[in-house]
């Protein structure tokens, strides 16, 4: 009978196994433990943008071990509010609220910052962060375009902090299995994998431009991206579906599968961009396709991602998930198992966890963004190797972007597999940047 952990009880045992010693902690509560190696050993995480997945940071944060969130930050009064009681009810004392990034960051007692704000904020709050000497765990995508991608990357050199992308699935126990089966190959030689995600989305309907609520700051919502007037549709959510704003279902879903087959294809940037799709279901103010197949073509392999915003028919009974295709079989991998098949489609290997992590669920949450937090932890406390360094992580967005991009303009994108640029086109060339608002471009 497999035995049954809780969610604390694996992210120890996992913790103590990755850093390959034993420190007696099974005797201990996360509490006791943190007294005894005193407050300077401690991370103290301020996390930023609380709606959502920023609450999610702040259980996993909770979990770990050598941790506290100590300042939380958004630009909605509301959230700030609700986000302080779930701090307090885990780590016994209220947080310390800020509204402006700019204001937190001039905290020396701030070790890490945690980022689930809106996409266009991502890349400059990052560079932001470790300019001021933090770490820096940033949401996927880390950037809202291909040329802020790059800037991170040399910002994370240039400012020797760490940055870990938040494509939690890296931190996976099964999923590392997984891969490494793959690698060692268990289906012979992997050549191609297929990702998807289905999902029942409502339309956004028509916004009407309105006054700004009296509980949100919407310029500094805005930020760096440049000002347009307030609608009634935009915030909290609906801005993953404004290109102004966010980058679509692609960087909001496929950041996660697209990484999987990356991955176990040991493949990085593709030779070839293309992109078909369009917004079929409803007419309203979503900018984006609900609906897009996506190629990435390489000499000797091939991945492909298929998304359905409002139709969450399955794929092998899953709303999301990754087939690695191989000469000798196919391994199907998502968020909770993983099976293998061989080349007569019999299942040879299944695995299957017992403790879920959520799969389709807007905020998302489970022990994988518990494992991750605490190889981001342990990294700043003890040098263990990032799972998703942003250099690395950086290749998976930006070929995802490079794929809007292409469905943008129509047609094929040719690249330069060694740095992902647009290859004789100037014009997708064009939206490998974007414009900011005066006094807020990202520089470093």
């Amino acid at each position: 009978m497999e035995k049954k952990y809780t969610r604390r009880q694996f992210l120890k045992n996992a913790s103590i196994a990755s850093a390959g010693v034993s420190l007696g902690l099974n005797a201990l509560s996360s509490k006791s433990y943190s007294q005894i190696l005193g407050a300077n050993d401690r991370v103290n995480f301020a996390v930023i943008g609380l709606h959502g997945r920023g609450r999610e940071h702040i259980h996993s944060i909770s979990a770990c071990e050598n941790a506290m969130v100590t300042h939380i930050c958004d630009v909605d009064q509301r959230e700030l509010e609700r986000a302080s009681l779930l701090v307090k009810e885990k780590n016994g004392s209220e947080p310390i609220k800020q509204k402006d990034i700019r204001n937190l960051l001039e905290s020396k007692e701030i070790d890490a910052i945690t980022i689930a704000t809106p996409e266009h904020w991502h890349a400059p709050m990052s560079i932001m962060g470790l300019q001021a000497g933090k770490h820096v765990y940033v949401e996927k995508p880390p950037s809202h375009n291909p040329a802020e991608g790059e800037m991170l990357v040399k910002a994370q050199r240039k400012y020797e902090r760490l940055v870990q992308m938040g494509n939690q699935q890296r931190s996976s126990a099964h999923t590392r299995e997984a891969i490494q089966k793959i690698h060692d190959g268990v289906i012979g030689k992997a050549y191609f994998g297929k990702a998807w995600y289905s999902n029942n989305r409502t339309s956004i309907g028509i916004g009407k431009h309105v006054p700004v609520p009296d509980y949100l700051d919407w310029d500094l919502w805005q930020g760096p991206a440049p000002r347009r007037p307030y609608k009634d549709n935009i915030h909290p959510y609906n801005w993953h579906w404004i290109w102004h704003w966010g980058t679509g279902e692609t960087l909001n879903n496929a950041t996660h599968e697209v990484d999987l087959c990356l991955w176990a294809l040991d493949a990085k940037y593709p030779q070839k961009v293309t992109a078909s799709g369009g917004r079929y279901h409803f007419n309203d103010d979503w900018e984006f396709y609900d609906t897009i197949v996506t190629s990435y073509e390489y000499t000797d392999k091939m991945i492909t991602w298929e998304s359905n915003s409002c139709n969450n028919m399955n794929y092998f009974g899953r709303g999301r998930g990754v087939t690695i295709h191989g000469t000798e079989g196919t391994l199907l991998l998502d968020r909770n198992g993983y099976e293998i098949y061989n080349q007569a489609n019999e299942k040879i290997f299944a695995y299957e966890k017992s403790e879920k992590d959520v799969t389709m669920g807007i905020a998302g949450g489970g022990p994988m963004t518990d494992m991750h937090f605490q190889n981001f932890i342990n990294a700043i406390r003890s040098g263990e190797k990032l799972n998703s360094p942003i250099e690395e992580g950086n290749i998976s967005v930006t070929m995802l972007l490079l794929s809007n991009i292409a469905w943008k303009v129509g047609r094929v994108l040719n690249l330069d597999p060694s740095s992902g640029h647009i290859l004789k086109d100037k014009k997708a060339m064009k939206m490998w940047s974007r414009e900011y608002e005066p006094g807020w471009e990202p520089k470093i």
